[in-house]
This record gives C-alpha cells, sequence and structure tokens, in this order.
C-alpha cells in the first residue's frame, strides 16, 4: 500500500496505527491525519527513538497493513 492509500484511509488505520504504537493518543492520530511525516515524528516523541527507528516502524506497520487488506479482499 502506497503512503497516498494510507492517507485516503487513514480514519479506518487509526485502529491499527492505535494497536501499533499505543502511547499515541486519540488526539495525535488526529493530527496526523495520515501524514508520514507527522507520524514519525510523534513516534518520535512518544517513544524517545530515532528518525531512522521510527520510519522503520513505519514501513514495518505498512507492510503488516498490506497484508491484512490483501487477506480481507
Amino acid at each position: 500500500m502506497n503512503w497516498e492509500q494510507v492517507e485516503s484511509k487513514w480514519k479506518q488505520l487509526t485502529g491499527s496505527a492505535k494497536e501499533n504504537w499505543s502511547k499515541l493518543t486519540d488526539d495525535d492520530l488526529a493530527q496526523i491525519s495520515g501524514k508520514r511525516e507527522h507520524l514519525a515524528g510523534k513516534i518520535q516523541e512518544a517513544y524517545g527513538i530515532t528518525r531512522r527507528e521510527a520510519d522503520k516502524q513505519i514501513w514495518d506497520w505498512g507492510k503488516t497493513v498490506e497484508n491484512i487488506r490483501r487477506t480481507i479482499a
């Protein structure tokens, strides 16, 4: 799933994002609005990790979301 698809389906994906990054609040997720840069920043801030690690987590999550979407379709 490319990031444009994530942005367009952000409201449906917030539950999955919340499961993956439980320290992010509903307000955080609403502010992120599917923007990858915002998500990475919030993950960095909440978990005290590097940008590289945040990007890796986002990449891994994106792959998981894609696999779930394929299974459902």
